[in-house]
């Protein structure tokens, strides 16, 4: 019933803001001439268009601002889609807005429906699919939604022409885990969207055809929607199969090129009294009318003067004063009586013969003004560096400044073991936190570059503003950085909690990302062998360090290339921890919400939700495996059967193929036998029972013994095998085991089972 109240309110306001925009610019124009401007209720104003000629033909045959309109239902429908090849892609339009560039419509809502023995529904449409190729989807307006207690959502689209993807991931057990209002990934799951995202694709599925949960929740949805008209309810779980289409706000722009290009050719198109700007995401430019003008800046002479004196509202005169209006604004003159005082550009009545005496008066009055202003300014500037104290307090609680003490005080720790920074040092080290210093942009914030004032190199993470959960993530990471001091962990030297949103500082690592020297080409073919295994045995150590020797055991939940930095000695540098945690010294697990990148994801966690060391493992072993293969751990790009690496990694291990994926120039005549050992490790690793895994002080240890048995000669190998056969299980041994006992049979056959699950996760429904 709310979403019912949400849309039917849509409806209303979008008719009555196109009765409004009608009554108030009558006298504006907002077609071409000649040209219709309405369909149904709704205005079209140009670039927009509902006839040939009518609207904006950016190159021959384009008709991304053509508006169909459908007059075969009772009331006029506005239409938009790809018409030069199907009228099924159409969406319903429910407004058009020149001055924001941005149109509304009603997108599909993805609906995935199975009946109690977990068939897919017969009477609903299933893998419905909400695509729109013509215009961005709005970052700021609209959010991605997945809705159901056994569901996971893809959204997929290009963002600068390169592929982008998401996954939201709702899950509960009962009806009553669900909150009203909340939606963090019990029942409900949303996630921002990225600026410049086209072409896009929702998609829902469910884990397990919502057996368990059917009695009351048949579905999965998956949407975009409007930020504003969405607040989630238990209801939903049931009720938003009755909607087909939510609505949804577009960005558009006018061509690909910015306004210094565009300016002077010949198909630039912002008219008279109007100015050419660029849009925060995405190409192409948009127009705006100058101030004091009103109308449609997309046409000749659209933009026309606003006469602020004929509405008291749009003027600041006085009674004393008469507005006259002017092209673009107006003046305010005294009237008839009196004269502008030029001092203070107010009208006083006109002089008298004792001019001597009102300039005597005037003078007292000055000086008695001087001392007034005196007062005020000292009262002034002291309720301001009040209200500035008081500012920061504000946001030292809002960042999460108690919690931090709190969780401080708990750990046994004390803030003052990390340097405080205040504002004006880190705006003077990032420039005031200027574009050219952003180094990334990750899930939990932004990361700058800066410099201190004694010269020295520092990355600074800012949370998002306004999103309480990333300030429980920088907790989270600030309490688990205040626990380890390891030379192949990031070090973390300080945080600022006086600013609108929070900041870390850590030291700044100057080469890069592990998965750019991996997958860049022209990195990779630097990244020798011998640079990988040192690289391998550095994270090993650091995830050894981080589970058997902090004070308190920490599991990083997102071990992967991106995570991990090196400096230009080619040392690893863990980083990252916004999703880590620590785990009591009397568990051994911990029971969490499912976490993680695809890829990387450890498949025994993803089905228990049960968190152990062992899945830092699990990511660890395809950390390896991207080190041996130089592929990425998920890509839609390459064919089904190795779109997982981990699965295909496996899986060519035990057909004996380990030589044909290998990076080529990594290969040669005297480290074959010990990229045989590293990748039986690896694959140790990713077995899919924890149990069957390696610890990390395991594979630290071995990963050590394997590096010093590459630099003493082949002779040596059987000699330093037997040092450390107890590491070894019966997976370690070479590529031509027969595997035909009833264990491995049991093993092999989980494995294919797991392996199907996590291949229907992440296939590739395009």
């Amino acid at each position: 019933m709310g979403l019912n109240r949400i849309l039917v309110q849509l409806t209303w306001v979008g008719v009555i803001s196109s009765v409004m925009v009608a009554a108030t610019d009558t006298q504006f124009p907002s077609a071409l001439p000649n040209c219709p401007d309405r369909c149904g209720d709704l205005r079209i104003p140009y670039p927009f268009g509902l006839t040939e000629g009518c609207y904006l033909n950016e190159t021959k045959g384009s008709t991304k601002f053509l508006i169909f309109c459908d007059n075969s239902l009772e009331k006029p429908q506005p239409m938009t889609g790809d018409f030069l090849v199907t009228r099924t892609g159409d969406f319903l339009v429910t407004n058009i807005s020149v001055q924001e560039g941005q149109i509304e419509i009603m997108m599909d809502n993805d609906i995935d429906c199975y009946n109690r023995t977990g068939d897919p529904e017969s009477n609903l449409r299933r893998k419905r699919r909400s695509t729109n190729p013509i215009f961005t989807i709005s970052p700021t307006k609209n959010k991605f939604v997945s809705v159901g207690c056994d569901t996971y959502a893809y959204l997929r689209g290009f963002k600068n022409d390169k592929r982008f993807y998401s996954v939201c991931v709702s899950q509960c057990e009962n009806k009553s885990d669900v909150v009203n209002g909340s939606c963090s990934g019990i029942g409900c799951c949303q996630q921002d969207i990225p600026g410049g995202l086209k072409n896009i694709t929702v998609e829902a599925n469910s884990f397990d055809n919502h057996v368990s949960v059917w009695d009351f929740n048949p579905c999965s949805y998956a949407f975009i929607i409007r930020e504003d008209k969405f607040n989630f309810s238990s209801d939903y779980l049931t009720t938003l199969r009755n909607y087909n289409t939510l609505p949804v706000v577009l960005d558009w722009t006018i061509g690909s090129e910015k306004c210094e290009l565009v300016r002077n050719k010949s198909n630039y198109i912002c008219g008279g009294n109007s100015t050419c700007f660029d849009p925060p995401y995405g190409s192409g430019y948009r127009c705006e009318c100058k101030k004091g003008y009103r109308g449609n800046p997309y046409l000749d002479h659209g933009c026309q003067d606003i006469d602020e004196c004929k509405v008291k509202d749009n003027n600041n005169c006085t009674s004393k004063q008469k507005c006259v209006n002017k092209p673009g604004s107006y003046d305010c003159l005294c009237i008839e009586g009196y004269h502008m005082d030029e001092p203070e550009r107010v009208c006083v009545p006109g002089r008298s013969a004792g001019q001597s005496s009102l300039a005597i008066y005037l003078a007292v009055g000055l000086f008695i003004l001087l001392v007034l202003l005196l007062g005020y300014s000292w009262i002034y500037w002291g309720l301001k560096r009040r209200k500035l104290i008081k500012l920061k307090e504000k946001f030292f609680q809002q960042n999460g400044g108690l919690l931090l003490k709190q969780q401080l005080s708990n750990h046994q720790m004390s803030v003052e073991t990390t340097k405080i920074f205040t504002t004006e040092e880190l705006k003077k080290a990032t420039n005031n936190y200027d574009e050219s210093r952003v180094l990334g942009q990750g899930g939990y914030g932004t990361v700058y570059k800066g410099v201190l004032s004694d010269n020295t190199m520092v990355a600074i993470k800012k949370s998002k503003i306004g999103d309480q959960s990333q300030i429980e993530q920088f907790i989270n990471e600030m309490i688990v950085l205040t626990q380890i001091n390891h030379r192949n962990v990031v070090k973390l030297f300080g945080c600022c909690l006086e600013t609108e949103v929070p900041l870390l500082v850590y030291e700044f690592i100057t080469n890069g990302t592990l998965s750019n020297h991996i997958h860049d080409k022209s990195l990779s073919s630097l990244l020798s062998w011998e640079k990988r295994l040192k690289i391998a045995i550095e994270i090993a150590g650091a995830l050894a360090y981080l589970h058997s020797s902090a004070s308190m055991p920490i599991i990083h939940r997102d071990v992967k290339t991106t995570n991990i930095l090196l400096d230009d000695n080619y040392i690893a540098k863990v980083a990252d921890f916004g999703a880590s945690r620590l785990v009591p010294l009397d568990q051994t697990q911990l029971n969490t919400l499912v976490q993680g990148t695809l890829g990387y994801l450890d498949p025994e966690y993803m089905q228990t939700s049960q968190l152990t060391e062992k899945s830092d493992v699990y990511s660890f072993g395809v950390v390896m495996a991207e080190l041996l293969t130089g592929k990425k751990a998920l890509s839609f790009d390459r064919p089904e059967i190795d779109r997982n690496l981990a699965i295909f990694f496996v899986s060519t291990i035990k057909e004996d193929r380990l030589l044909q994926i290998l990076e080529n120039h990594i290969v040669n005549e005297d480290n074959i036998e010990q990229l045989k050992e590293v990748a039986n490790l690896a694959k140790r690793c990713l077995s899919l029972r924890g149990e069957d895994r390696p610890s990390m002080k395991e594979v630290a240890a071995e990963l050590g013994r394997l590096r010093i048995m590459g630099k003493h000669s082949l002779g040596n190998i059987d000699v330093y095998a037997k040092k450390s056969e107890y590491l070894l299980s019966a997976t370690s041994h070479s590529f031509n085991v027969d595997v035909d006992t009833s264990c491995s049979t049991s093993t092999t056959a989980e494995y294919d089972s797991i392996k199907d699950q996590v291949l229907k996760l992440v296939e590739d429904r395009r």
